[in-house]
């Protein structure tokens, strides 16, 4: 199994990238290919382990690529453009199967751009859309879509619950995962026109799909452990997923400042550390990886635009599993097997 890493992609790279698969190279069995400026990635290794890249393991690869997609690049014209980037040359690789799973923290719309006009959609898939897994009341919670597509009509909202549902069946052996409407009460009647409208749709159509569609869920409903996946359009669950993962920097922030204010609190708080080491774990977004663009026909994994050398790590982890899981390729076996006039 080969993963294809960006190297070159993200708010801390390529540092970042460079040590997250280090760290992970000999906890997974996959070879990982570091695609980016040769040169830079030598540099870096040289650097940070005093040693060249091939005495750190032979599974560790390097494939040139002398540009970068930055940040503020607009998506459609960078792909075009662009094509010695360590994103469009990840893309290529994956398309010609000289890997198996293709990961970069970098410009958003030009991953999901790049995944569907280079990788391609699965068949009867109108737009792909990023999953991502968030901590639950003793399980997670799937946030589909968690930032890809800004404007989205019913249909779409249809087929991220569909999308979602047979890869936590497949991926995650739950029998019948319980689907969601992200919106601001649980009431039909209310939300937006386009809540309102794919409420209607979802309600029609979930039990032709085998969706089970349990309705509107409110935000402070959604970490309860009875959802197995929300869904929204990616404003909105780019929003939800940023606000979620900054109250969970706050709390922890806000606990370990209590419990080292002053002697007598440390001394009170020996007790309870291992407790809040688990709620800290539990709490700690960078152990669930990157974000899998579902509707695309090979693996593409998002990973946060500000990941550090741990998240990238887990991510690599992570996407090994992907490819292990085949979540893809079921994915492309349900989907084309469903009855067109279906959606």
């Amino acid at each position: 199994m080969k993963i294809l890493l960006d190297s070159m992609g993200g708010d801390n790279a390529p540092d970042a990238n460079i040590r997250g698969a280090v760290n992970a190279i000999n906890k997974i069995k996959a070879e990982v290919i570091l695609i980016g400026k040769e040169e830079v990635i030598r540099a870096k290794i040289k650097e940070f382990y005093g040693k060249e890249m091939e005495e750190i393991s032979d599974r560790l690869k390097i494939r040139n690529a002398t540009e970068t997609i930055e940040m503020e690049d607009t998506p459609t014209v960078a792909i075009k453009h662009k094509k010695d980037s360590s994103m469009v040359v990840g893309f290529k690789m994956l398309k010609e199967n000289e890997g198996d799973v293709f990961i970069s923290a970098g410009n958003s719309g030009a991953l999901l751009t790049g995944a569907t006009l280079l990788v391609g959609r699965i068949k009867g898939i109108d737009r792909p859309a990023l999953a991502g897994i968030l901590p639950a009341y003793k399980s997670q919670l799937l946030l589909i879509d968690a930032g890809s597509n800004t404007n989205c009509k019913p249909i779409n909202l249809l087929q991220f619950a569909q999308m979602s549902s047979i890869y936590l069946r497949n991926t995650f052996q739950i029998e019948s995962p319980a689907i969601g409407l992200l919106n601001i009460g649980t009431e039909e009647t209310k939300g937006n026109e386009l809540v309102r409208e794919s409420y209607q749709l979802l309600k029609e159509k979930a039990e032709e799909l085998n969706i089970n569609f349990v309705g509107n869920v409110e935000g402070r409903d959604a970490f309860s452990g009875k959802i197995d996946a929300i869904v929204a359009d990616g404003f909105t669950g780019n929003v939800f997923l940023k606000t979620t993962e900054g109250l969970g920097k706050f709390v922890k922030k806000s606990l370990t400042e209590s419990f080292t204010k002053n002697l007598l609190a440390k001394i009170f708080s020996i007790p309870a550390l291992p407790a809040i080491k688990r709620f800290s774990k539990t709490m700690d977004y960078k152990s669930y990886g990157g974000a899998l663009f579902l509707g695309v026909k090979k693996p593409v994994v998002k990973a946060h635009g500000s990941s550090d050398a741990l998240l990238f790590e887990y991510t690599l982890i992570q996407a090994e599993k992907f490819v292990k899981n085949k979540a893809v390729d079921k994915m492309i076996e349900e989907f084309e097997k469903e009855p067109k006039d279906k959606i």
